[in-house]
């Protein structure tokens, strides 16, 4: 049976209208109704309006005209009463559609993110947003709206830039955001997709490769992405990533580690990695971040130091010397170990045996690979680089008298004081004498040949003087050489 309820709606809607418009005969019939019932229809109607007011979204009554049938009030409705227009229940449908299948709307409770609801767009449905980066996948966030939080997609990674990623989800597929690197963290930046203007995420540098990281949000955990060090850089690689292919960043090297900065990208301003000189290049290490374990990447060994080829004296001393602080007689393991200080923390295992190999180099071994010291490189690297071989680099070699040359010899020989032949330097002589020219090297060897002959008698540069004075006269009576000679 129907409602009392929707049998007393029937009443007030249909019946009331049919009853005031009926001939006068049919009133007379149709008042004898019991006078109980009248005195229902206001608490009917209301019964109605309640019964509206709750079923106001999904519920609906039927729609079309009114049966006209004989045999009164209740033949103006199909058979089976006005019940068997209403639905026992809704139809079954997904959770966000509406009776018919047909799609849900913002406010019915199911957050449907194929019809474009989210925290920003109907936060009814998905709750209220919250900042992307604070460690929690809350409500409204996804792999592709927030990685820092939720984790990287599955798909992110693989080389295609799917339909599902972006530049903010996966800068490693799809390349960098046209603003990153602008200097500015907007909005649709974070330190996920954009770490050289949002900083670094505070996971990265703590030895493991998070959810939210990967290679090119945090290489210092995760490693270099496998296009990094391939000599180009490419739309998904930055200065902060990649320094191999992009080149130092601006900022490094200015004695501060910035927020986009940390040991893999630029380990003179944030210091070595921890496993940077155990000896083994891990996943995690590279010629840019540690060339001690990893060896040193191309073209370092040029003499040219470039910051576009990510050298500095910690990557690349061999060009760009020692660090400021390498030689204070104090081993920094922050910034220093065998291989960026030999001078302050010792040789490194293995130097010294005669061959140049591994990690080696002449800036942290010269005993097996020799100096530093590149002509052409238009820098003079004395002691070894001189006018006499690298004009290009030292200049032309300045007029000069045999007196001079001699001067310049005796400064090549350490006396001591304490007798004793003394220690000296060949080379240091041969750049001397190689500055002078035909008549003037005779008479240098005239001076020379004296002082080593009594070398055995005397112990300082007045003895040989003395005994020399000869030698030395006829040195300061020659001519002087013209310049490049």
């Amino acid at each position: 049976m129907g409602s009392p309820v929707l049998f007393w709606a029937k009443l007030a809607i249909v019946g009331a209208p049919r009853l005031l418009s009926a001939p006068a005969s049919e009133k007379t019939m149709r008042v004898r109704l019991p006078l109980a019932l009248l005195f229902r229809l206001p608490l009917a109607l209301l019964f109605l309006s309640l019964t509206l007011l709750a079923g106001c979204g999904r519920s609906f009554l039927p729609a079309g005209p009114a049966v006209e049938r004989d045999g009164g009030f209740d033949s103006s409705f199909p058979d089976g009463g006005f019940d068997s227009h209403i639905p026992d229940a809704m139809p079954e449908s997904g959770p966000d559609t509406g009776p018919d299948g047909s799609p849900g709307f913002c406010g019915d409770l199911s957050c449907d993110g194929s019809a474009g609801e989210n925290c920003s767009t109907c936060a009814v449905d998905c709750g209220s947003c919250t900042a992307c980066g604070d460690g929690a996948c809350n409500m409204g966030e996804t792999c592709s709206s927030c990685p820092g939080d939720c984790g990287l997609c599955a798909s992110c990674g693989d080389g295609t830039c799917n339909s599902s990623e972006t530049c903010g989800s996966c800068p490693a597929d799809c390349g960098i955001c046209d603003t990153c690197g602008d200097g500015t963290c907007s909005a649709g930046e974070n330190c996920t997709s954009c770490a050289d203007d949002c900083g670094i995420c505070d996971t990265c540098g703590n030895g493991t490769c998070n959810p939210g990281e990967d290679c090119f949000s945090c290489s210092a955990d995760c490693g270099r992405c496998v296009t990094c060090g391939d000599g180009t850089c490419s739309t998904s690689e930055t200065c902060g990533t990649c320094p191999e292919d992009c080149g130092l960043c601006v900022r490094c090297g200015d004695g501060t580690c910035s927020a986009s900065e940390n040991c893999s990208s630029c380990a003179v301003d944030c210091g070595l990695c921890d496993r940077c000189g155990d000896g083994t290049c891990s996943a995690t290490e590279t010629c840019s971040s540690c060339p001690g374990d990893c060896g040193h990447c191309d073209p370092c060994g040029d003499g040219f130091c470039r910051a576009s080829d990510a050298e500095d004296c910690l990557t690349c001393a061999s060009d760009c010397g020692a660090c400021p602080a390498c030689g204070d007689g104090t081993c920094n393991p922050s910034t220093e170990n065998c291989s960026t200080c030999p001078a302050d923390c010792g040789i490194c295992v293995g130097c010294g045996d005669g061959r140049c190999r591994g990690t080696e180099d002449c800036a942290s071994c010269a005993r097996d690979c020799g100096v530093c010291s590149v002509c052409g490189n238009m820098r003079c690297e004395p002691p070894y680089e001189s006018c006499t071989n690298c004009r290009s680099d030292c200049g032309v070699c300045p007029s000069t008298s045999c007196i001079q040359i001699v001067t310049c010899t005796f400064g090549c020989i350490d006396f001591g004081g304490g007798g004793g032949i003394p220690n000296f330097s060949i080379s240091c002589i041969g750049d001397c004498i190689a500055m002078g020219c035909a008549d003037i090297r005779f008479f240098v060897d005239q001076v020379v040949n004296c002082a080593v002959a009594h070398l055995g008698e005397c112990s300082d540069l007045p003895c040989i003087q003395r005994v020399c004075s000869s030698e030395i006269a006829a040195c300061l009576g020659a001519p002087r050489c013209p310049p490049g000679t």
